[in-house]
């Protein structure tokens, strides 16, 4: 059976309605920065998820081919998230989003290390013909952080984002969200296919 990192690690993925803090580790990430509306039919964002997951899968399948890494096993690849931030605004204005700076990311399996990375990149280069120099190996410690289940669309985010800090506060902590700790979603839903009150985002806020 693959390995399932929501299923295996359902403390990062699959929190419940409720705030609850916790410690976050250094992951590996595949990553497209960019700048712009989201919803931008075939803006920066879908062309970097496009990217994101063209790599994800060359990484998955390199079983099936003659390049063998090291360490490798069997597993479902892990949600697409994405680091969001506003230069101007201390608080995300979801009535501006064409001034979100984003990190778009998915989470890469502990056996890849820079150099396999560095060969996924070149062997989608090669068999899509498409420019991957956007998409950067992304090591993220995020440390100490809350965070909940938000259900609904991610226009309603504000809500579930107020609970979050007025539970931050009441535990004694403040939010920290800087220029190197950011507003994080996790999307265990896909919009496509899911009405948009029923939609499943993890958000994190870093704290101290």
């Amino acid at each position: 059976m693959a390995f399932d990192y929501k299923k295996e690690y359902k403390e990062f993925y699959l929190p419940p309605k409720a705030p609850v803090i916790l410690e976050i580790p250094e992951m590996n990430y595949i990553a497209v920065r960019g700048h712009g509306d989201p919803n931008e039919p075939d803006g920066a964002y879908k062309t970097a998820i496009s990217l994101l997951y063209a790599i994800a899968f060359t990484i998955k399948m390199s079983y099936k081919g003659n390049h063998k890494i090291d360490g490798y096993f069997s597993y479902v690849v892990p949600p697409l998230e994405g680091l969001w931030w506003q230069t101007d605004c201390n608080q995300i204005d979801y009535s501006h989003k064409e001034a979100f700076e984003w990190i778009s990311m998915i989470r890469l399996p502990e056996f890849v290390t820079r150099e396999e990375f560095d060969w996924a990149i070149r062997e989608a280069t090669h068999k899509k013909q498409t420019d991957f120099t956007k998409v950067e190996f992304f090591p993220y410690r995020e440390g100490l952080c809350v965070q909940c289940m938000h259900i609904g669309s991610y226009d309603k985010e504000p809500a579930t984002i107020e609970k979050i800090e007025q539970y931050t506060r009441e535990k004694g902590y403040c939010v920290d969200i800087s220029d190197t700790r950011f507003h994080h979603e996790i999307y265990l839903s896909d919009p496509r296919r899911t009405k948009a009150e029923k939609l499943r985002t993890v958000i994190r806020h870093p704290i101290q």
